[in-house]
């Protein structure tokens, strides 16, 4: 355990060596628990090292807090003389010393404005006016409590714990030798366009591979197991590329930055809640942090970070960018030549023959809607273009009260779409509606293994083969799509083929069934050209429920994160980072030569079966010649 504070201190910007760690204060309890014996006589136990263990075994295997309780009430019963804390409560106080912590920050009630920096000595909102505290009668309760609570965790602090330990300070330098050597194939986005771009306009950033890359999640959830309660918080998480492919999207490697707090979600003041994340961001970008690379021999080097992208499902992506996602015009790649109509009720994103060449047979044909297409292909939109557009975008007052930005406004015609500027899978038979034979329930993921996997083998003999062949085209697209090693030129051929595959859908469903997330396909092979394989880019692994609120979540958090940094250094117990795969069966030795080794573990009754010399000759001959224990007999 000495190692483990030895790391965590030595990227401390408060203390300077390790002698002098025993004066800070922060850190007293943690050696004095590092120093004291478990048992009277026994030394290689500490008492911090067997509660960390423990500790650790409580988060592996999901014990409750009381059955922790009621285990250290029976050790303690049974070794009356072992130095151990009474409770969790304890033990969570104690484990968040070797965290990182985080930072509450008062939030107006109308999401106008947060009381941080400039603002933080404000009683009342600079925007609204409304109170900073909750109010009984008009009067303050008798403790100041705020109305919302933004919870901060600090990045810097925690990319400097992934280069205090040598287990993780090489890893992030694993873009640079790991990327492919082959142009057309990408397996991590370091082969996309997109990087290799940014590299191209910002070489002293590239120069040294230790500068962070990251990517951005939000997404919001109900806290509570029970749906009918309506709230919506919002956590936002950082992942870093510089890690290999492997271990990107692994939870532990995700970093918690923000919880916006409920009960509604942040829409378009979204930006009110990421500011204190910008702010981190624009100083690491532009002025870098001193940090100490295990990895290097401990040497001081100024480390910067870079926000790649966003990563998000398609109502969120409004709430970040700024572009809605609804109305004619919610294409944010096609923008304002976005193909549209209205249908019944609701806006249809048809008429994707415009993508097709000039001179396709089918931009005459009337079997569509009886009409020929004469549209060129959407615009490409550069980055000048979009900045023009937000230029003409009105500034909005930021959060929801009726007198202030809770107004609803028109937006002008040189507006656009702008709103602001600024398991494999579930169990699908418990989805099944026996009554009617309906699949209900089913999450997004759930969709996207229907689609890859059974719907190309279903739809066969169930519909006539133009259907179903349309059908198994869009399936092996997604397949294409989501393999964990893409191929460029495979991306270039869909592209082409996906206005014919949506073409032939529009032969085949009514206008009403194009709904914007059909149109989106379209752009998919764009997207992962730019930003490499899409498994490393998707809403998947951060979309993980909970059932605690914002306080119990935060609390949890700091404590998990420090006992998965200390579990890095356990070899003598099961951890996240060296437990065996669920399906490794292990190398069972059935006979001294290699050939005969068993790579899995053997199933069923043994059987012998006789073999006709010919077959036995060729086997005789492989063995001769893959058997390095033989060797020297042949020689």
């Amino acid at each position: 355990m000495f190692e483990v504070l030895e790391d965590i201190i030595s990227n401390d910007a408060e203390v300077d060596q390790l002698g002098s760690q025993s004066s800070n204060v922060q850190y007293d309890d943690l050696f004095t628990a590092l120093n004291s014996e478990l048992y009277p006589g026994v030394s290689s136990f500490s008492s911090l090292n067997f509660l960390v263990k423990l500790m650790h075994l409580k988060v592996m295997n999901k014990w409750t807090n009381k059955s922790f309780d009621e285990l250290l009430k029976l050790l303690k019963l049974a070794f009356p003389k072992m130095d151990l804390v009474e409770s969790h409560y304890e033990a969570k106080r104690l484990m968040t010393k070797m965290g990182l912590g985080y930072q509450s920050i008062h939030v107006c009630k109308n999401d106008c404005a947060l009381f941080w920096n400039e603002n933080s000595m404000l009683e009342t909102c600079p925007v609204c006016s409304e109170s900073r505290w909750k109010m009984q009668e008009g009067r303050r309760t008798g403790k100041n409590v705020p109305h919302k609570v933004l919870r901060y965790f600090p990045l810097a602090p925690r990319l400097k714990r992934l280069f205090a330990t040598s287990k993780t300070a090489k890893l992030m330098r694993w873009h640079q030798a790991g990327k492919s050597t082959d142009d057309n194939v990408m397996r991590h986005p370091v082969d996309g366009r997109a990087w290799k771009d940014f590299d191209r306009k910002h070489p002293e950033f590239a120069d040294d591979v230790r500068n962070v890359r990251l990517g951005l999640a939000a997404d919001g959830f109900n806290p509570f197991n029970n749906m009918s309660i309506s709230y919506s918080m919002w956590p936002v998480v950082l992942t870093t590329y510089n890690l290999p492919p492997w271990l990107c999207m692994k939870p532990e490697y995700l970093m918690l930055s923000l919880l916006i707090p409920g009960p509604q979600s942040p829409g378009k003041d979204m930006d009110v809640f990421l500011r204190p994340l910008i702010e981190e961001l624009k100083e690491l970008w532009e002025n870098g942090i001193d940090t100490c690379d295990a990895g290097n021999d401990r040497k001081v080097f100024k480390m910067r970070a870079s926000l790649l992208w966003t990563v998000n499902d398609f109502p969120a992506r409004s709430s970040l960018s700024g572009w809605s996602g609804q109305g004619y015009k919610a294409c944010p790649t096609c923008n304002e030549d976005t193909p549209s109509m209205r249908v019944i009720g609701k806006t249809a994103y048809f008429g994707h023959r415009r993508f097709l060449p000039s001179t396709h047979h089918w931009r005459s044909n009337l079997d569509f809607d009886g009409r020929t297409e004469r549209k060129r292909p959407p615009r490409r939109f550069s980055s000048v273009d979009i900045m023009d557009q937000l230029r003409r975008v009105k500034t909005s007052i930021p959060g929801k009260h009726p007198n202030y930005g809770g107004v609803k406004q028109k937006r002008g015609d040189d507006e656009l779409n702008w709103r602001k500027k600024n398991g494999f899978v579930g169990n699908l038979s418990k989805n099944v509606a026996h009554n009617d034979s309906r699949i209900v329930g089913l999450k997004s993921h759930d969709c996207h293994v229907i689609m890859q996997r059974l719907l190309p083998v279903g739809c066969r003999s169930l519909v006539n083969k133009t259907i179903s062949s349309t059908i198994i085209e869009l399936c092996t697209f997604f397949n294409q799509l989501c393999a964990r090693t893409v191929n460029v030129t495979d991306m270039v051929k869909a592209q082409d083929q996906l206005v014919i595959i949506l073409c032939k859908l529009e032969r085949i469903f009514p206008p009403a069934f194009f709904d914007i997330m059909i149109h989106l396909v379209l752009h998919l092979p764009e997207e992962a050209i730019l930003g490499g394989p899409v498994y490393m880019r998707w809403m998947y692994p951060f979309e993980r429920n909970a059932a605690k609120p914002e306080g119990s979540i935060s609390e949890g958090y700091v404590v998990d994160e420090a006992l998965t940094f200390c579990s890095r250094y356990f070899d003598d117990i099961e951890t996240r980072f060296n437990r065996p795969d669920r399906n490794d069966d292990g190398i069972h030795r059935t006979s001294r030569l290699f050939v005969f080794e068993s790579q899995c573990k053997p199933m069923g009754k043994q059987s012998q079966v006789y073999v006709e010399k010919n077959v036995r000759d060729r086997a005789e001959f492989y063995i001769l010649n893959n058997s390095p224990e033989i060797e020297t007999y042949l020689k």
